[in-house]
């Protein structure tokens, strides 16, 4: 099989650059134009920071395993995290009382770790047992908790105090975490990572106008979505955005 060599000519200066940005932001950083972003300073530098490692290293990376991976492979792969992704479904389903949507979590888990192949197939949604989306920033939002402010996150992207807080249960709500072989778990999260950035190319295609706003006014728009269980329209569906 062919190898594709990346190469990434200036890519430390390039980041250094960010970083450099990144750190000025923090004193230039001022009230932005929508109530949900007054740090849009510092997230629009955060921003920048985090499109010049994507341009110069992940998104090289995705594309090239896009282009190796055969597409029934790819989607095997996607299942995989998909199914390890169930845990965490299900512990936010139980945190917001929701048993219904547990119950779902506890089938999907189980059909497709068995019948599915460790998930490398989702038979569970052909037999009508189809995937939630929760995390702890819903399960927050559900106890009350309001957004807080827009903030982009240093590699990770859009979010909002809340669902940043969130992320740290989300880690450990996950079969991933617990690998005790720091070589093997980081090899996961990398192809975990790179897995889902492939995922994103070809929805690079409805990015319009400035790009900061418009992943900015997904973002808000998706997350309000999850947060009411789908109470407000989300002109972007689970098949544009699933998982951010």
């Amino acid at each position: 099989m062919k190898k594709t060599e990346i190469k990434t000519p200036g890519i430390k200066k390039t980041l250094m650059a960010g970083c450099v940005a990144l750190c000025l932001s923090i004193t230039t950083a001022h009230a932005g134009d929508i109530p949900e972003d007054p740090w849009e300073g510092f997230n629009r530098s955060v921003f920048g920071f985090n499109k010049f490692a994507d341009t110069y290293a992940l998104k090289p990376i995705a594309k090239s395993y896009d282009w190796l991976v055969p597409q029934p492979v790819n989607n095997g792969i996607s299942n995989v995290f998909d199914n390890l992704g169930e845990t965490k479904n299900l512990f936010n389903d139980l945190l917001q009382f929701k048993f219904a949507g547990a119950g779902t979590d506890v089938a999907r888990l189980v059909i497709n770790t068995t019948v599915g192949v460790l998930g490398v197939f989702d038979v569970a949604s052909g037999w009508g047992f189809h995937r939630n989306t929760e995390d702890f920033g819903q399960t927050l939002a559900a106890w009350g908790f309001d957004t807080g402010p827009y903030i982009v996150l240093p590699f990770l992207g859009p979010s909002n105090i809340r669902d940043g807080t969130g992320l740290i249960a989300d880690f450990y709500s996950v079969p991933q975490a617990y690998i005790d072989h720091d070589q093997t778990l980081w090899s996961v999260y990398g192809v975990e990572v790179v897995d889902g950035r492939a995922g994103l190319l070809a929805a690079e295609e409805l990015v319009q106008g400035d790009e900061y706003s418009f992943m900015r006014d997904i973002y808000l728009q998706r997350r309000e979505f999850l947060a009411s269980d789908g109470a407000v329209e989300d002109d972007f569906t689970s098949d544009d955005l699933d998982d951010e």
